[in-house]
């Protein structure tokens, strides 16, 4: 009965020898801010991962409908309609092949 009193009274924090204790204290209390800080540190890590990866998927699906769009621009029938546009048609004669002879 009596420790729990003198433990509920504080006493040994104000004894003679009560450095010790509060060294414990302060070493205890260090490392708690120090765990409290690192978690925070872990869950400000984790949110930018969040957004990198939704950054990631919005960047890809960009990709992907731009590739989409040049393979429309990239086909014959769409060239020679925008060309009909300006004038320009295909050639009504096949090409010359021209061959040089190194005599």
């Amino acid at each position: 009965m009596n420790k729990i009193l003198s433990l509920l009274n504080i006493e040994f924090l104000i004894k003679e020898d009560a450095f010790k204790n509060w060294r414990m204290i302060l070493f205890v209390s260090a490392l708690a801010m120090f765990m409290i800080a690192s978690g925070h540190s872990a869950d400000r890590k984790i949110f930018k991962i969040a957004s990198l990866n939704a950054d990631i998927r919005a960047l890809k699906s960009d990709f992907i409908e731009g590739k989409k769009v040049l393979m429309v621009l990239k086909k014959e029938t769409t060239v020679t309609q925008l060309l009909a546009e300006k004038g320009i048609g295909p050639a009504a004669t096949p090409p010359i092949k021209i061959n040089i002879s190194n005599d």
